[in-house]
């Protein structure tokens, strides 16, 4: 296989697997690491897009609107987690139920808003060619927004005073809290991280990606498998788990068609779900 047609095949495979980690790793710290099943989260995604849309519309910057976009969503996450989300930890199937009625609200206020079509960003960068392939350099953002958004999680969570009262509030919340923890506080500050990391996926996949109310769907069925398959450790599970699936779902795509690769994608997750059920990061039964 000649260099030129082998470094446009790893570069689709690493652009595939770093825009499954970009909408997976805010699933990750809500649903993984907090228990909280968001059945809106793609449209977080959504919001963070049209957000970015506003920005440029309005004459910003598109990496500013960017940042404004992220940030935007991690607050509308602390308000609502503040005025819904609170009210039902431990409450398994009301959490999906009012997280669904959520994601269809702010599909119906979007689509009234800004109708059902809307006009696209301008990639803000150009391409570049490798042999006879041509490919976009915004790709390369891409990759590198992926790795310093799970480098920066990995660092709050793992480094920071926050991150151990997360996971203390996570792991024992009534210990945490005859300690001295306000864990209704934390609680809240993790789901606004979640929802900006969300958030800054969808910021980032504007400029790729047809903004539409409707686009959360594309990736809420995707999220949720890659950070299930990455099991328990929702920081390494979500990095492993977008790897695999990153890898099954584009070479199946190249070899045969999207819907196909979507197709394997999810077969792939059965399969390891059936053989690990606690995931690529769960206890193994030494039996």
């Amino acid at each position: 296989m000649a260099l030129d047609r082998l470094f446009n095949l790893g570069f689709d495979l690493f652009s595939g697997i770093s825009i499954l980690l970009l909408v997976s790793i805010g699933l990750a710290v809500i649903f993984g690491m907090r228990g909280i099943i968001n059945l809106a989260h793609g449209e977080f995604i959504m919001l963070g897009a049209f957000a970015t849309l506003s920005g440029v519309r309005s004459g910003l910057n598109v990496w500013l609107a960017m940042l404004i976009a992220a940030l935007s969503v991690g607050v509308f996450g602390i308000v609502l987690e503040r005025l819904l989300i609170r009210r039902l930890y431990g409450r398994l199937f009301d959490t999906m139920l009012a997280t669904w009625g959520v994601s269809l609200i702010l599909v119906q206020v979007v689509d009234n808003h800004y109708g059902s079509v809307t006009e696209g960003i301008r990639v803000p960068v150009g391409s570049f060619t490798v042999g006879e392939f041509s490919m976009s350099a915004y790709n390369l953002i891409l990759m590198g927004a992926a790795a310093a958004l799970t480098a920066g999680t990995f660092t709050v969570m793992r480094k920071t005073r926050y991150g151990l009262l997360a996971r203390a509030a996570t792991q024992s919340p009534t210990m945490a809290q005859e300690l001295g923890v306000n864990t209704s506080l934390i609680n809240m500050w993790t789901f606004g991280l979640g929802s900006a990391l969300a958030g800054a996926a969808g910021a980032l996949l504007a400029p790729l990606v047809g903004v539409i109310p409707t686009m959360g769907h594309t990736y809420v069925a995707r999220s949720f498998m890659t950070v299930i398959v990455g099991g328990p450790s929702f920081i390494a599970g979500t990095v492993s788990a977008s790897g695999l699936l990153g890898l099954v779902e584009n070479v199946a795509t190249n070899r045969f068609t999207p819907v196909i690769g979507q197709a394997m994608l999810l077969i792939a997750a059965i399969v390891i779900l059936r053989f690990m059920p606690q995931g690529l990061t769960g206890r193994r039964d030494s039996r």
